[in-house]
This record gives C-alpha cells, sequence and structure tokens, in this order.
C-alpha cells in the first residue's frame, strides 16, 4: 500500500467496511435485527447522543472538548419544563403552546450561551476547556436538581412526545433531526470558510492566527453549536420521557467522545469528518442493538465498548504515523 491515495482510501474506508461486516454477521446471529422496526429503533436510539457528536466532532477538530454534554441534556430539559410550567399558569397563563416554545427557545439560547461561555474562558482567559466543562459538568447536574427539587417535572400536555417519540411519513422524528443536523455540518464543515477554519485552528493554532482567522470566534462558535446541539437532545429527551428529569444523559459525554473517536477524529485535533462521526454513531448503535439482541450481559457491553474505543484510539495514532513517513 504504497500509493498515497490508496493509503487515504483504507484510512477513510475502514470503519465502513466494519459496519457492514458487522450488519451481516448480525443478521445471521441476531434474530430480527434486519426487520425495518429494529433499523429504525436503532437510528432513534442513536439519534440524540448523535445530534451531539456531530457538534463535538467540530469542538475536538478545534482542539478543545466538552465534558459538559450530558449535564446540558439534563438540565435543558428540566429548564424546558420548568419554564413550561411556570408560564403556563404558576406565574401567569398563556396557551400551552405558546408555553412550550418560549421554554424551548429559552432552553436552546442557554444551551449556546453556555457553550459561548466556555470559549470565552479558555480565550480569555486561557481556562482549559476541560476545566471549565468539568465545572459545568457538576454545576448543570446541581442546578436540574435544584430546579426539579429532585422530582421529575411533567407539565407537558400528549403532543409533546411528539418531538422525541413521534414518527413523521414513517421514519421517527428524533430521526430526521439527527440527519438534518448531519446535514448542515456536513455541508458547514465541508464548503464554507468557516469549516476550514476549525480545521486550521486545530491543526496549527499559531499558522492560522498569522493567516488571518480569528482564532477565539472559531472556538467559541464551535463550543456554542455544540451547547446549542446538547439542548436540542435535551428537549428531545423531556419529549421522549415526557418530564424533566436530572438524572436523563448521565455519562452520554462519553459515548459521545466515543464515537467521535471512532469515526476517525483525532484528539489532538486538525483531523475528523462528519460523515466519520456519523459512522461512528450508528456502529456504536447497531452493536449495542446486537448484543443485546443476542441477550449480551449489560456488563459485557460496557467492557466491549471500553475496548473499541481504545482500538480506535490505537488506530487512530498508527494512521497518522503512518501519515507522517
Amino acid at each position: 500500500m504504497n500509493s498515497p491515495r490508496l493509503r487515504l482510501l483504507f484510512a477513510n474506508g475502514i470503519l465502513e467496511v466494519i459496519l457492514v461486516v458487522l450488519c451481516i454477521v448480525l443478521a445471521f446471529t441476531a434474530s430480527g435485527f434486519l426487520t425495518a422496526e429494529n433499523l429504525l429503533n436503532v437510528l432513534r436510539n442513536v439519534s440524540m447522543q448523535g445530534v451531539i457528536a456531530f457538534g463535538m466532532t467540530m469542538v475536538i477538530i478545534a482542539g478543545e472538548i466538552d465534558l459538559s454534554v450530558g449535564s446540558a441534556v439534563a438540565f435543558s430539559g428540566c429548564l424546558t419544563a420548568f419554564l413550561t410550567q411556570g408560564f403556563s399558569g404558576e406565574w401567569f397563563s398563556v396557551p400551552i403552546g405558546i408555553a412550550i416554545g418560549i421554554s424551548i427557545l429559552i432552553a436552546l439560547i442557554a444551551g449556546f450561551t453556555l457553550g459561548v461561555f466556555t470559549g470565552f474562558m479558555r480565550t480569555r482567559y486561557q481556562v482549559p476547556s476541560f476545566i471549565t466543562t468539568l465545572a459545568l459538568m457538576t454545576g448543570l447536574s446541581g442546578a436540574a436538581e435544584l430546579i426539579t427539587n429532585g422530582f421529575p417535572l411533567t407539565p407537558f400536555p400528549g403532543w409533546y412526545n411528539f418531538i422525541g417519540g413521534g414518527y413523521l411519513a414513517g421514519i421517527p422524528f428524533p430521526a430526521i433531526l439527527f440527519l438534518l443536523t448531519f446535514l448542515v455540518l456536513q455541508l458547514l464543515m465541508n464548503y464554507t470558510s468557516f469549516g476550514r477554519s476549525v480545521y486550521a485552528v486545530g491543526g496549527n493554532t499559531e499558522a492560522a492566527r498569522l493567516s488571518g482567522i480569528n482564532v477565539n470566534r472559531v472556538k467559541m462558535m464551535v463550543l456554542g453549536i455544540t451547547g446549542f446541539l446538547a439542548a436540542l437532545s435535551g428537549v428531545m429527551v423531556s419529549s421522549e420521557i415526557m418530564s424533566g428529569t436530572a438524572t436523563a444523559a448521565k455519562g452520554w459525554e462519553l459515548d459521545v467522545i466515543a464515537a467521535v473517536i471512532i469515526g476517525g477524529t483525532s484528539l489532538m485535533g486538525g483531523v475528523g469528518r462528519i460523515w466519520g462521526t456519523m459512522l461512528g454513531v450508528i456502529f456504536l448503535g447497531v452493536l449495542m442493538n446486537g448484543m443485546t439482541l443476542l441477550n449480551v450481559s449489560e456488563y459485557w457491553q460496557h467492557v466491549v465498548r471500553g475496548v473499541i474505543i481504545l482500538v480506535a484510539v490505537l488506530l487512530n495514532l498508527l494512521q497518522k504515523q503512518r501519515g507522517q513517513r
């Protein structure tokens, strides 16, 4: 494999091949895997983490990290429920549809603002995003407990379930949001100057700055977009379970980062694909679904996931070393 083109094809196509092989194996070993109902269920299950993973891809490509996304999901769902409850009677009475609409908008703005805050702390005071988002992970979890008083808030009418649990033309609505998010960020990262700036900042920050790129703005924007997508996922989760629950999405930050790494994004920054993350998300979803159908113990599922993450990181490093030769 001496040709650079062949090496690039191998590096970019290995996950696609593994995913296809996995699906073929499960089709013969896991009863019911290839049914339309099960495949749509897989797509719905990965959607809420998947929308965050696309944002996290941008963050990691830019050389940063966000550990707060799981807590942001729970906080956004709880904030939506809390505000809906207040707007629809506790503070003043408005139609429930308007109350939910206002609540969702505030939650999305809050998510974006928290992401920008992380970027501001990183660029203005040089506080590593790892530290800021670690603090937010704890703080947002506590804030969710405070506004719910430790109990699920259930102010939603039945139709609200459509966002996280409904179907449109036979396709789960969360899956549609997932695919739309993929399309938008795929175009943003591959066909805009902003996307090229994200790669440049992650690849060499100083060179990007000297070439005229506003590094601070790029970092704040990618973190803000990820915060927005975490809030969107929080709305979807609260819709699916029909409540704002402070314990929702615990540990999601690790699953999201795992999907991004499996998709080929380098933790060193500057390298990654939105398409690769799409494959990483679906790969994990298919794997977990297959093991569930095969009645594999949940404990073994965690072990397998850990091994896969380690292997993905090692492959990532080996491909990088091969490319430097």
